[in-house]
């Protein structure tokens, strides 16, 4: 028995006490028809639940899309969150000492190859060249000294050389005149004394062209001397254009300039600032050199080969992502590189899953953008249907 009905028995007993214990109304209102009884609401109908069909229809169709999305790609796929852009960054230091003169550049300042980064003072640097240069033009008067000095023993050569050419005649014509004399002596024709005086001069030829000799040996002598120290001062001539070619490139180094393309960062130096050769000015990131270095568990690296495509995702780009290539695999782990690699041989072994390096290429249009920075994490997923060998992988698979 439902509410409504237990109001309206109610409603009839109390109708029926009042009817009993008062008079009987007289009139129009003994005429009045009673009252109708109100009907209860029909009973609503139950709705199906339909939410968990809705739900568990989800749940597979999205189970089915990503089944299909894993056979036909993903299990071709070798991923690592392990990846960030890197850069051969270059460390701008200063070859020689000396005060800051100048600083060039500001802290995030793209600059081009050859722009002076930073200046130090040159002047010491260039006393230093022209120090050398005068070094040089000191010796090389000296080499043109020497050349007139050879010149001159030359001569004096040749003039020894023909006075022992006249010292050879006149021995020759003393022999004559002994030779003569001496066979007059023994036809007793001539006297004694003719013959000894012509032997004297016999002697006297002799004596005479030994010193011509010697003086052309000296004069030779004198030459080879002359044409050593010739060399010794050519010598010292490129010893001090060595040195001077030294102080040129000291000087040079004053002025610090970029090696490439780039943007400046890290820059900790002011004017004024005494430098060390080596300290560490500022540093220069390429924008047009920047590669990927993802680094894959030693379980994923069997299907990696160079020239596999890789689809990159950057983080701080969510719109697309850029296609890279393999372009190597490093020779061993990253642990096996770190100052203090680990050693398994003592003590208690835990097996950690190691991670080798590998190297992924970016596409030249990229790059081209500079919108990339090092050190920008990224998510790397390297098709290995792609790689050279890769239509062989995709059939065997």
């Amino acid at each position: 028995m439902t509410a409504s009905h237990s109001a309206s028995a109610l409603r009839d007993v109390s109708r029926s006490d009042s009817t009993v214990g008062t008079p009987a109304p007289t009139g129009e209102a003994a005429a009045s028809p009673p009252p109708v009884e109100a009907k209860a609401p029909p009973a609503r109908r139950k709705r199906p639940n339909l939410v968990l069909p809705v739900i568990a229809l989800a749940l597979l169709g999205a189970a089915g899309w990503y089944g299909h999305d894993w056979w036909t790609d993903g299990r071709f796929l070798v991923s690592t969150d392990d990846a960030y852009i890197q850069g051969d960054i270059a460390i701008i230091s200063p070859k020689v000492s000396g005060y800051v003169e100048k600083v060039n550049v500001v802290e995030n300042q793209q600059v081009h190859a050859g722009d002076p980064l930073v200046t130090l003072d040159a002047g010491d640097y260039q006393l230093a060249v022209t120090r050398a240069e005068t070094a040089i033009e000191a010796s090389r008067l000296a080499v043109t000294r020497i050349d007139a000095q050879i010149i001159g023993g030359e001569a004096a050569l040749n003039q020894a050389e023909a006075q022992q050419g006249a010292l050879e005649a006149a021995l020759r014509g003393a022999e004559i005149n002994q030779k003569r004399a001496s066979e007059l002596v023994d036809k007793s024709v001539g006297t004694a004394a003719d013959l000894d005086n012509a032997q004297v001069a016999l002697e006297q030829a002799r004596a005479n062209l030994v010193a011509g000799q010697a003086a052309v040996s000296s004069a030779q002598a004198n030459i080879g001397l002359l044409q050593a120290q010739r060399r010794e001062a050519v010598n010292t001539v490129h010893a001090q254009e060595l040195a001077r070619d030294q102080a040129s490139r000291d000087l040079s180094f004053t002025v610090l300039k970029a090696p490439y393309d780039g943007i400046v960062g890290n820059l900790a130096v002011q004017t004024g600032d005494l430098v060390s050769a080596g300290k560490r000015l500022a540093a220069l990131v390429p924008l047009t050199q920047l590669y990927i270095e993802a680094n894959f568990k030693e379980t994923q690296i069997g299907e990696l080969e160079p020239g596999s495509r890789v689809r990159v995702h950057v983080d701080a780009f969510e719109a697309h992502d850029i296609e890279g290539t393999v372009q190597s695999i490093a020779p061993a782990s990253g642990s096996v590189f770190s100052m203090l690699p680990a050693e398994n041989a003592t003590g208690n072994f835990t097996k950690v899953i190691q991670r080798v390096p590998v190297r992924i290429s970016l596409p030249a249009d990229v790059l081209a953008d500079k919108h990339l920075r090092a050190g920008l994490s990224v998510v790397v997923d390297v098709d290995t249907r792609t790689a050279p060998s890769g239509d062989a992988v995709a059939a065997a698979k």
